[in-house]
């Protein structure tokens, strides 16, 4: 018989935890992490300038420096898997006052995850940079740690209500704590990679950059995992010591 407190408990932390997965998993598949404010631009020779730009950020070869001119010139949005610029939908948009835009979007593979950041993006004789290559690293491999740990954290769950066991609670609790911590971990990673990325290059003038929601999302769901680890290890520890208690009391 489970009382009533640590019922509530686990149900509360239950709910925490799906809404924690749900905007992880949100986040990690959207592009809003960090998004580019760029200018409007006028002229012939800019314009063939970013179709060109625009154009081997679809098609080309995967280059940081290229990538990176092009969403600080296009209004891009850079994500953990996705890369995006908006561009006008009409070829002759210079020349109208409103232009209608869409998103493009290129995801980045598996293999470009593992590429090698140089100290000039671009410049593969500058060196490996290796801070900045391991925090790219990082925060495309720890949320998918974080999202193995709590479906871990499910399967252990299924089969101890289907053994009407509380014993594996606390280390259901471990594992949600594991979660958020490497959440919070992937978004300082991220912030940190930025940062470092644009000490290394040049942003065009009235160019601003901004966070964008998928990182608030990721950022909310660090502390979600941790209040439901806290309510798991509550729930484990008290009971436990219900336990015991009775049992004491039954022995004597």
């Amino acid at each position: 018989m489970v009382d009533n407190r640590y019922a509530t408990a686990l149900v509360i932390s239950c709910v925490l935890s799906v809404l924690a997965t749900v905007y992880l998993s949100v986040a990690v598949g959207t592009q809003h992490w960090y998004q580019y404010t760029s200018p409007p631009v006028r002229g012939e020779a800019n314009v063939s300038e970013l179709r060109s730009l625009h154009d081997e950020f679809m098609d080309g070869e995967f280059d940081e420096k290229t990538y990176s001119d092009t969403l600080f010139r296009l209004n891009g949005t850079i994500g953990l898997w996705w890369r995006c610029v908006l561009v006008p939908s009409n070829t002759h948009w210079y020349k109208e006052s409103d232009p209608k835009m869409v998103m493009k979007c290129v995801s980045f593979t598996l293999t470009q995850q593992f590429t090698p950041k140089y100290k000039e993006p671009g410049n593969h004789n500058s060196g490996e940079d290796m801070l900045r290559t391991y925090l790219w690293r990082c925060q495309f491999l720890l949320p998918l740690i974080s999202l193995g740990l709590v479906v871990l954290a499910g399967l252990i769950g299924f089969c101890a209500c289907l053994c009407h066991s509380l014993t594996p609670t606390l280390g259901i609790g471990m594992l949600h704590l594991l979660a958020g911590l490497c959440t919070l971990a992937t978004v300082c990673c991220y912030l940190a990679g930025m940062d470092l990325l644009h000490r290394v290059s040049v942003l065009p003038d009235k160019v601003d950059g901004s966070l964008g929601w998928s990182l608030y999302l990721a950022l909310i769901s660090s502390p979600l995992h941790m209040m439901a680890a806290a309510l798991l290890v509550w729930a484990a520890r008290s009971h436990s010591q219900n336990y015991y208690r009775m049992t004491a009391y039954r022995v004597a």
